[in-house]
């Protein structure tokens, strides 16, 4: 900081109560680039005002020291000012300086004492898994894996998380490099189907593994990463299959996560959300009931079929088609391989699915699956959300990194010949989607970016323009998830860790919130023999056990009875 500079700015910011000169201004300055750190737009002067209370020239005259340094820089296009290269230069040599095991320390001991499970500090070191610590319970277990041994990366749950966050080159190469041996009768050693769990791994955020390594023993393990989101290690869960089944270990998923983060300071994590918001006080509403009991990990998608009086979701992490009988309770499941974020009928027969960062015609009688476009064939690591066709039978459908690497994400149309178009891009989070009655309007979800965009959208040549926001919702209330449009032109809304479904006026102002008995609800639909149902799913994944105690109904589908006609889903016209 210039001499000068700092003189001055100590006249202005009293000295700490201890009289050591200039402290305060330190810490004032400290106070500035986390504020400026926390916000990934940037802060305009005016909002580092309102955040700081300074007086205009002291700040002023810490922001002009702060750029100096190359602590902060300053982006004239936008007015707002920025994280400088400085301070990521300091960040490498933290990493290059970075105790793992001294940082995982309390976090070993804490999952051990949560779980009363060994837990197992892990790197990959050449070809094979090496655990460097551990925390062992007082009947330890017998198999010779503790500090120092080894594990095949392939077929325990810590290499499965440190593989699946791998850069895909360097993931190739290892996996070339190795022989996939086959340790017990569970262990993957098709190379693609262990692409494709290592992918789901991604999307979960944790590995889980039974009986692949050792018969007899599961595992479940998070990888820790560093500030470029590579792995340097992971942390598992490791015990006897019988105390470990799979329910447990994915119950657990959530613990596993958090202590990785918390071992790496949270430096390198992609969102991914943990943090749920308080439920809302007061009674369960009557109009409000489970229709469909299930317990799915990310139950999405709905689509209601009036000629068979079905609803059709899916689930994304164990992935699967539902079809789901609402007046019976009842539904039946076709497991995929791959990540699937929806299905909908075609005019032809059969349905149209989105598998991975493909669009997939699929036959639920056969279980036949063929390839009908790849759009996203140049971004492997990317794969499709969620999906809608307009009164056209278009489908449109958005993509996200699977490691919801922002900026990654496209918005596609497919036309009934199978040809598709990138119709926008640059989105952290694609979601959901829908029409106005009128067909005058297209709206379109980021979810990490709490915003609902609205286009103009011309039904007959498919086209879209003028993107604007329609509504952002407060973090306070959730993440904007999936949604549909109602007859009135009025749009529906799942907030993700918000216990609502909200609904919006055309304008984007709030005209009801319709509270629900689980935390995650994720997409809506309209239906029922009057279409006046608005059916809801909802998720279950990285919900904690006190959680899930609180909210037992997680990953089922809910029906509200609106009173208000809903749009027709619509089918795929190819």
């Amino acid at each position: 900081m210039a001499k000068v500079q700092l003189e001055t700015i100590e006249k202005d910011v009293a000295n700490d109560a201890q009289g050591i000169p200039g402290v305060q201004a330190l810490t004032r300055g400290i106070q500035i680039v986390d504020a400026v750190a926390a916000e990934t737009r940037g802060l305009r002067f005016t909002e580092l005002l309102d955040q700081t209370q300074l007086p205009k020239g002291t700040l002023h005259r810490l922001l002009q020291a702060l750029v100096d340094e190359r602590l902060l820089a300053f982006d004239a296009r936008d007015q707002v000012y920025r994280l400088a290269p400085r301070l990521f230069q300091w960040a490498h040599k933290v990493w290059d300086n970075f105790d793992l095991r001294g940082a995982a320390e309390p976090e070993l001991a804490r999952l051990r004492d949560l779980t009363g499970e060994a837990i197992r500090l892990g790197v990959l070191d050449g070809d094979s898994i090496l655990y460097i610590d551990q925390r062992e319970v007082p009947q330890p277990l017998r198999l010779n894996n503790g500090v120092g041994s080894r594990a095949a990366p392939h077929a325990s749950g810590l290499g499965k998380a440190i593989l699946a966050h791998l850069s895909l080159e360097k993931r190739r190469a290892l996996l070339d490099g190795i022989e996939l041996e086959r340790l017990t009768p569970n262990t993957i050693v098709n190379p693609e189907e262990l692409s494709r769990q290592l992918d789901l791994t991604k999307a979960r955020g944790y590995a889980v593994s039974v009986d692949e390594q050792h018969i007899g023993i599961s595992s479940v393990a998070a990888p820790v990463l560093n500030h470029r989101g590579e792995p340097i290690g992971a942390i598992g869960i490791i015990g006897p299959s019988f105390r470990l089944p799979v329910d447990r270990l994915h119950a657990f998923g959530r613990d596993v996560i958090e202590a990785a983060r918390r071992t790496s300071g949270n430096f390198g994590e992609f969102p991914m959300s943990l943090a749920v918001k308080p439920r809302p006080l007061g009674p369960d509403r009557a109009d409000v009931r489970c229709v469909i009991p299930a317990s799915t990990f990310l139950g999405e998608g709905p689509h209601w079929s009036p000629e068979h009086k079905k609803l059709y979701f899916v689930d994304i992490l164990a992935p699967a088609i539902h079809i789901g009988d609402p007046a019976k309770g009842t539904y039946t499941s076709m497991q995929v391989p791959e990540l699937i974020g929806f299905v909908i009928p075609r005019a032809r027969g059969g349905f149209v699915a989105a598998m991975h960062g493909e669009i997939r015609g699929i036959d639920l009688a056969t279980g036949d699956i063929t390839t009908i476009s790849r759009p996203e064939s140049d971004r492997p690591g990317n794969r499709f959300n969620d999906g809608k066709c307009d009164r056209r039978g278009r489908l449109w459908a958005g993509t996200l990194a699977i490691d919801t690497t922002p900026d990654q994400g496209r918005l596609w149309r497919i036309d009934p010949d199978g040809r598709s178009r990138e119709m926008d891009r640059g989105f952290h989070v694609s979601n959901g989607l829908g029409w106005s009655p009128d067909d005058r309007t297209f709206y379109f979800t980021d979810t990490n970016r709490q915003t609902v965009y609205a286009y103009d959208f011309d039904i007959e040549s498919g086209e879209i323009a003028n993107r604007r926001t329609f509504v952002t919702v407060p973090e306070a209330e959730g993440k904007p998830d999936g949604m549909t449009v109602d007859a009135e032109g009025f749009v529906w809304i799942a907030h993700w860790d918000g216990w609502c479904v909200t609904r919006y006026d055309p304008e984007g102002k709030v005209e009801r919130v319709v509270n629900l008995p689980v935390p995650r609800p994720t997409s809506c639909v309209f239906g029922g023999p009057d279409m006046q149902t608005l059916f809801v799913t909802s998720a279950r994944i990285r919900l904690s056990a006190a959680q899930l105690a609180e909210a037992p109904l997680s990953g089922s589908v809910f029906a509200i009875d609106t009173g208000i006609k809903g749009q027709p889903a619509q089918m795929f016209a190819g």
